[in-house]
Formats: structure tokens, C-alpha cells, sequence
């Protein structure tokens, strides 16, 4: 096909310009899917070919094929390490080993809390007409070779009613100290019991050591300076109709009180005596947390016993009326 076009330019010679498109393609198709088509629209120039010949053409065309490859290499390289992670994430959290303890180590703490209570329970009740069976069974805890009475000799009674562990100190992979407390009688024991451990076996490497007991903690001395006494006088009345719904958990009742949450009660599980006090330190008009001191008695305890316990309750006011958000137990030190 033959296409033939005129050159006219401002009245000078004109000439025939015969262009043959090449076989199988249109003219003006350069076959390079980034070429700008051979129209100027953009007020640049063309050169043979098709080919754009503006000014910065090309360096576009670059740009573009430079983009292109970047994104194809992203998404190949997020969609080789997505489940590369998920896969090591998944074999940490099952791959059987034990998690490093607080203190940086491998010891299994609570295996070896577990271990060091019944040693102790064992240890610590001793009998000269039963020693026998003793030291039968404080070797399921020694290692080979060791005094089966584990330093005892033999002579007298000791008996605890109460056997607790209070604490683990892992020295390291291997090795660690738990602590455990003790009541006998009218005293406190505190043992120190050595644990070591290895592929998943405990025993007791040497002999245990007594420590004194904890002591008393003191209270600072700070409590509820300002205190709203009008609000302590109006929540009286309040909180006493609402803590016998509490006790005997009547949901009628305790639905008028439930800022929109369900208070389930207390089941019959205590009858309600009283509202010993109420302490409201003061704060925003319509949110205050305050304590109560309720008096109850036990279903079937000895006639007229009574516990007092204290109660934490988050209150709001919607209105004139005052509405439970949430109820617990308190931290404050002399709250009542």
C-alpha cells in the first residue's frame, strides 16, 4: 500500500513523499510497547521510525521500565518471605522447646516448683515410728547414694498442716532454688529446696535450708483525707438495698442499680446483715469510686457470726440516681 501525502510550505516547491509501511504493520508502529505514537500532540518533534524524538522522551520511557521492575521485584520478594516468617513463627511456638524463664534461662520453674512441694510435704512430716516409710519415699526425690533421711536422725515427730510454694529463683539452665512455705502449728517455715533439672528429670541435689519467714509489711499511714460525708449519707441507703439484691442476686433489683452491665450476685451464698460504712473520697460530680464495709453471715456457721468485707464500687449518676459500673475488691488500706 502506498501512501502519498503533500508538502506545502509557505508557498515554496512541493514535493510527493512515498512512504511504504513495512509488511504486517501499521504505519506508525514502531513495535516497542513504551514508543509514544507518531502523532505530535505534544508539540515535539518525530523522527523516522515512529519513534519519539522530543526533548526527555526516551528518558521517560526508562523511568517507566525502571518502576515496572521495581514493583515486579517487590512483590517477589514479599511473596517468597510471607510464608518463609509464617513458617519460623509456627515452629518457634511448637517446636517443643521451653520458653527462657524470666531470668534469661531454660529451667523449668514450674515443673520444679511442683517437684519441690512434694518433697517438702515428705520432708517436713517426720515420725520415728514411721521412718521407714520416710525414707522410702523421700528417695523417689534424692539422687543416688544420698542419706535417706536426708540429715533427720531419727528421733521425734514434726508434722505441717500446710505446704506452699512461694517462689522460684532459676540460677540457670539447670539449676534453681525454690522457696516454700510452710505452717506448723502456730509457726511459720520458710525452705529454701535446691532443684536440678536436665532433659526433663528433677531431683534434689543436696539438703534443703530453713529461712525466716516473711515479715510483716507497714502499711503507709496515708487513708481518705477528703471525704464527701453528704455523698457517704446518700449512698447509705443506697448501697444497702443493693447489696442485698447482691447477696441473694436478684437480678430484678440489681438490674436497676447495673450501669448497663450484668451484676450476677452472690447466689445465696451469704445473708446480708448490714452496711457497716461508706467511704467517698470526693471527685467529679458524676463519677466517683468509693468503699463499702458490708457485714455478712455465712449459711450455716455458728448463730450470729459475722465477716466484714470490704467492697470497691464504681459509680456513675445519671440524673439524681446513682448506678453501679463495676464492683471488687480493694487495695486501699483502711478504705473503712
Amino acid at each position: 500500500m502506498m501512501a502519498r501525502r503533500s508538502a506545502v510550505r509557505s508557498g515554496r516547491d512541493t514535493a510527493v513523499v512515498e512512504e511504504a509501511a513495512p509488511p504486517g504493520r501499521a504505519l506508525g508502529s514502531t513495535g516497542d510497547p513504551w514508543a509514544l505514537p507518531d502523532n505530535d500532540q505534544g508539540g515535539g518533534r518525530r523522527r523516522s521510525g515512529g519513534r519519539w524524538g522530543g526533548s526527555g522522551g526516551r528518558w521517560w520511557i526508562w523511568v517507566g521500565r525502571a518502576v515496572l521492575w521495581a514493583l515486579i521485584l517487590v512483590i517477589l520478594v514479599n511473596g517468597i518471605r510471607a510464608p518463609f516468617e509464617r513458617f519460623t513463627t509456627k515452629e518457634s511456638a511448637t517446636g517443643g522447646t521451653q520458653k527462657p524463664s524470666k531470668s534469661g534461662t531454660q529451667f523449668p520453674s514450674s515443673q520444679a516448683g511442683a517437684f519441690a512441694l512434694q518433697f517438702a510435704t515428705t520432708y517436713l512430716n517426720y515420725d520415728q515410728k514411721t521412718a521407714a516409710a520416710r525414707e522410702t519415699q523421700l528417695r523417689t526425690f534424692l539422687p543416688e547414694g544420698a542419706d535417706g533421711q536426708f540429715g533427720w536422725n531419727g528421733v521425734g515427730v514434726l508434722q505441717v498442716q500446710s505446704v506452699q510454694v512461694a517462689g522460684v529463683d532459676a540460677k540457670d539452665d539447670n539449676n534453681g532454688v525454690v522457696t516454700v512455705l510452710a505452717r506448723s502449728q502456730d509457726k511459720w517455715l520458710r525452705l529454701a529446696v535446691p532443684v536440678f533439672a536436665k532433659n526433663g528429670a528433677l531431683v534434689i541435689p543436696a539438703r534443703p535450708a530453713l529461712l525466716p519467714p516473711p515479715t510483716k509489711a507497714q502499711l503507709p499511714t496515708q487513708g481518705v483525707r477528703d471525704r464527701d460525708a453528704a455523698l457517704e449519707t446518700e449512698l447509705q441507703t443506697v448501697l444497702h438495698t443493693f447489696f442485698q439484691a447482691y447477696a441473694r442476686s436478684d437480678q430484678a433489683t440489681l438490674s436497676r442499680f447495673s450501669d448497663g452491665t450484668s451484676i450476677p450476685g452472690l447466689g445465696d451464698s451469704v445473708n446480708f446483715v448490714q452496711v457497716r460504712s461508706v467511704v467517698a473520697p470526693r471527685g467529679e460530680a458524676k463519677e466517683r469510686t468509693v468503699m463499702a464495709t458490708v457485714a455478712w453471715q455465712i449459711p450455716g456457721a455458728a448463730a450470729g457470726g459475722e465477716l466484714e468485707q470490704t467492697y470497691e464500687l464504681a459509680l456513675v449518676k445519671k440524673g439524681t440516681s446513682w448506678y453501679v459500673r463495676d464492683i471488687r475488691g480493694t487495695t486501699e488500706p483502711g478504705g473503712s
